[in-house]
């Protein structure tokens, strides 16, 4: 089978659909990644669409995506720095630049020395194939996950980090993806290795330049070595009728360490499934937030995989809802056989702002061994009336106190981001869709 050939249409209608016969993209000079994307292809071929009959679909109805069809864009817009300016981080020396899931290179600035690599899938295959073609698709499985199977059937390109043994990045990656055309479907591609005592802080950052429908279909592979340190900072701010259906899969090794804040704040329906597997010794703290108004839906799955002993995960996921929003959350810890002495726990904590906002959690936990300590806890309330008339007697107005109250809530994630120039960035946004004032 070709990696030339028109992308069959799978058993359900849908998708044929939504893909209108794209061809997939020309053959790949690597053999790896024509035999990657043939693998994607023939499991398209058996895979279904998701319905709400499906029980980790059963909250997010995928119907306004059956009605549109969507293109891919083959060459880069010509876009200026000046239209990066609201999305630059003055703290990033590093930047990734993908526009309509096409690379720009006239607008990122890549990292060569000190042998770190921040670059597009090509030029790294130059000098690291061996690695890459090793990793690359290795962590996020296809199983029956219709998204991801659909992503690398068109992978092309990709956002490419090395990080060498005991190499620390002081400053952070920004890896950009930008959309500027209705209509277009992409399949952001990033590819993450940290060697062995490496540390580096990466910016995973979706942004639109208009407001109609798109959809982004991204997937994210992480791979840490022993004692190397990630912190992952993932914000997803599409423009408000986009599609945004995301894949993260990531490989914890030996005493490593894994930090992952995620902030969902656009897109008309988004969906984020992480994937996190620790092995011995390892930690992670994976935190979210999803901020939504309107008709918007947002869902988030993880699963933290402890599969090997003394293993430590900290997950607070907290969404808030006004107007008609959705907002899912499911979050699954597993300890397998043999993980003696893990430590996880997972809070979810949800705060509906309307009558008509629904948040749906559920967080779970699979235990197979005896000396653990795992907890979890879910709530989901209103805004508490006490705090709301303290902040009236001390000279707020009603709706001013719940506008208070609100960014506080939400704050304290975005306040776990250790980009400063990021953080403004976003405190800013939520100032304005909560109505506070700074």
């Amino acid at each position: 089978m070709s990696s030339a050939t028109a992308l069959r249409p799978p058993t359900v209608d849908h998708l044929g659909t939504l893909l209108a016969g794209q061809p997939l993209p020309a053959p790949s000079p690597w053999p790896a990644v024509n035999a990657l994307r043939e693998r994607a292809q023939t499991a398209l071929g058996a895979l279904a669409m998701p319905t709400l009959r499906d029980e980790a679909w059963r909250f997010t109805d995928l119907a306004p995506l059956h009605r549109l069809t969507f293109q891919p864009v083959l060459s880069a817009g010509g876009l200026q720095a000046a239209d990066m300016a609201p999305f630059a981080l003055g703290d990033a020396a590093i930047r990734l630049v993908f526009i309509d899931g096409v690379y720009a290179p006239q607008l990122s600035s890549l990292a060569h020395e000190g042998g770190v690599v921040v670059t597009d899938l090509p030029t790294a295959m130059a000098t690291h194939a061996v690695a890459l073609e090793a990793q690359l698709g290795s962590q996020q499985t296809l199983g029956n996950n219709v998204f991801a199977a659909l992503s690398t059937a068109f992978l092309q390109d990709a956002a490419v980090v090395v990080v060498p043994r005991g190499v620390a990045l002081a400053a952070p990656v920004h890896v950009l993806f930008v959309t500027t055309q209705a209509g277009a479907i992409s399949h952001p591609r990033c590819l993450v290795l940290a060697e062995a005592g490496s540390r580096v802080t990466l910016v995973e950052d979706y942004v639109a330049l208009q407001d109609a429908a798109y959809l982004v279909n991204p997937v994210t592979e992480i791979v840490l070595a022993e004692r190397a340190q990630l912190t992952h900072v993932r914000v997803q701010r599409d423009g408000r009728q986009a599609f945004h259906i995301a894949n993260c899969a990531v490989s914890v090794g030996r005493s490593a360490n894994y930090q992952s804040v995620s902030v969902a704040l656009g897109a008309q329906l988004s969906r984020y499934h992480l994937s996190v597997v620790l092995g011995e010794g390892a930690e992670c703290a994976v935190d979210g937030l999803a901020l939504l108004a309107g008709s918007q839906l947002a869902d988030t799955h993880s699963c933290i995989d402890h599969a090997q002993p003394h293993g430590t995960s900290r997950q607070l996921h907290k969404c808030i809802a006004d107007g008609s929003a959705d907002a899912v959350f499911n979050g699954k810890v597993v300890v397998r056989p043999g993980a003696q002495r893990t430590d996880s726990a997972q809070s979810s904590r949800n705060l509906l702002l309307s009558g008509r906002a629904q948040i749906d959690t559920q967080p779970q936990l699979e235990i197979f061994a005896d000396d653990v300590k795992c907890t979890h806890g879910a709530t989901i309330g209103q805004l508490d009336a006490e705090e709301v008339f303290y902040l009236q007697s001390r000279g707020l107005s009603d709706s001013a106190a719940r506008q208070l109250l609100t960014y506080a809530f939400g704050a304290e994630i975005i306040e776990r981001i250790p980009v400063p120039s990021l953080k403004r960035q976003l405190q800013q946004r939520m100032l304005a869709q909560t109505g506070s004032q700074p």
